[in-house]
């Protein structure tokens, strides 16, 4: 099963606005493993930064100034996510942004059911404690200290091990999901027969065990299975 951990950064909370993505962050999960493929893309949002924006994501005006705009990467994008599962955490904002530049390089845009919320997750799991990545990262003992300000494919990285732990540590299905093929386990059926030991073992009732069995047989009179066999 391949997932993608994804994270965005914005100029703002609403895309109505004009807020815009200015990067975006994805790991790739396989069975729950990090392959060690990513994903990272410094995008130009065609507008001037919020000062409240860059006090979160330190990204301004000068550094973007020569980066990509959307529309030149969004195939890039769109192949490297394909249709797996994206983990999120708080998905409705994320979910938000990326369909709304898809929406402006008139794309199809990412079905909702097609996000995982850990954000959710964390608030099933422990209602009424904090949920936030940081919190997340204190109750599992993930080092985020180099996470100084916000930052995509970091918090991907991050929230990729908030999320394994989430579902139940970093083995949540303990290999199970590992089958063999039928043309393995056909010539372990070939290979492997039980024999016939070649000696037999010796009986291990005595004599008298023998004897108090039949007598208890006897008692229970001619209806009795033993007298059947």
């Amino acid at each position: 099963m391949r997932e993608i951990v994804l994270d965005t950064e914005t100029t703002g909370f609403e895309p109505e606005q004009g807020d815009r993505i200015v990067e975006i962050g994805a790991v790739e999960l396989f069975n729950h493993v990090p392959t060690g493929k990513t994903y990272h893309q410094y995008i130009n949002p065609e507008r001037a930064m919020p000062q409240e924006a860059f006090e979160v994501h330190g990204l301004g005006d000068d550094f973007l100034r020569d980066k990509p705009v959307f529309a030149h990467v969004a195939q890039a994008f769109v192949d490297f996510i394909g249709d797996a599962k994206l983990v999120i955490h708080n998905a409705a904002f994320d979910m938000k942004f990326l369909n709304a530049e898809l929406t402006w390089v008139k794309r199809p845009t990412i079905p909702f059911d097609q996000a995982v919320d850990t954000l959710a997750i964390a608030r099933r799991r422990f209602p009424g404690s904090p949920a936030s990545l940081d919190a997340l990262c204190r109750r599992f003992g993930i080092d985020n200290s180099s996470r100084t300000l916000h930052g995509a494919l970091l918090d991907s990285e991050i929230l990729a091990e908030v999320y394994l732990e989430l579902i139940g540590g970093k083995q949540p299905d303990f290999g199970l999901n590992v089958s063999q093929s039928k043309s393995d386990t056909d010539v372990e059926s070939r290979e492997w027969r039980p024999q016939p030991r070649p000696v037999p073992l010796e009986p291990r009732v005595s004599e008298s065990e023998k004897a108090a069995h039949a007598a208890f047989v006897e008692k229970l009179g001619n209806a009795a299975l033993w007298k059947r066999l």
